[in-house]
């Protein structure tokens, strides 16, 4: 008997540590603006950062989502000194980091680091992406959230490419435990489908996009293949000349489009909607939106 599809919606937004466009930290606008969203991958998520009074954001986003499973990957985590009047607690760290949460549980989670080089005077953190399999009715999918480099193109190619690797190399690694059995679980699913989400710090068709996404053919354009990806956003023709996924606070004449939703070449067909929600305000990123038919 045919199981009937359902339309999983899905959503990615950096948050800027919350602080939205007029510079007020408030997560229940963020919460506000995904309301609907069945899986969210989240950027810019941390721990202990003194720019948001020390916040656990991570906490604080899962109340705000009491009805989803949630995973939490802090590539980035540094020691905080206690403060004179027990404010930060001894032990408090500084995380930066990717959250993803669902409706539907999930069943393993890692987070993968991404390749960085040391910098001389820019601020260059320790990136990941985040990956966790959820057991999607009739799909389990990979579900990856990223955030690249922001200020090296060739630093982000290196990391596309490592990201892809392991994204690729999923099935073959076996995920994140293989031989569950000696410890009584199930073996998990090895779907090679996937969806990747996240701030890429990249525009469209610059070269760390095509070493993601393929180079264009001057005959063929760009031909979907398994092992590329495939940007929703481009696939339903959502680009148009003055579209964004981010602003400048300071000057919201400067607009970029640096956010993304890829999918396998096995969800290509499965794609029905996508657009980025350029109302909000809770950050300088806005949310982008996919729709998958599973």
């Amino acid at each position: 008997m045919r199981r009937s599809k359902n339309i999983v919606k899905f959503a990615s937004y950096n948050i800027q540590y919350g602080f939205g466009l007029d510079g007020i930290y408030d997560l229940g606008r963020i919460a506000d603006s995904l309301e609907g969203a069945d899986v969210i991958a989240l950027q810019e998520v941390t721990r202990g950062s003194e720019s948001n009074d020390f916040a656990d954001m991570v906490a604080d986003l899962a109340a705000l989502f009491p009805d989803y499973f949630w995973v939490y990957g802090a590539p980035f985590d540094l020691h905080v000194a206690a403060g004179e009047s027990g404010f930060p607690p001894r032990g408090t760290r500084f995380q930066f980091g990717n959250m993803i949460l669902s409706r539907f549980p999930i069943l393993s989670s890692r987070t993968h680091l991404l390749p960085r080089s040391r910098t001389v005077s820019k601020l260059n953190l320790q990136r990941g992406a985040t990956e966790a399999l959820i057991d999607i009715p009739n799909r389990p999918l990979r579900v990856y959230s990223v955030h690249l480099d922001h200020v090296s193109v060739d630093e982000r190619i290196a990391q596309i490419r490592h990201l892809n690797d392991r994204i690729n190399g999923f099935r073959l690694e076996g995920g994140a435990v293989s031989g569950a059995g000696e410890l009584d679980f199930e073996e998990l699913p090895l779907p090679e489908d996937y969806v990747v989400m996240g701030d890429f710090n990249m525009v469209p068709e610059s070269p760390e996009y095509c070493a993601l996404a393929g180079a264009k053919d001057g005959y063929y354009g760009r031909v979907p293949r398994i092992g590329t990806p495939v940007d929703a956003l481009a696939a339903l023709d959502g680009y148009h000349p003055k579209g964004y996924s981010w602003m400048d606070p300071k000057d919201h004449g400067k607009r970029m489009h640096l956010d993304y939703c890829f999918v396998s070449g096995g969800l290509a067909g499965s794609l029905k909607a996508a657009h980025v929600d350029t109302d909000s305000v809770g950050s300088d990123h806005f949310p982008v939106w996919v729709e998958i038919e599973v």
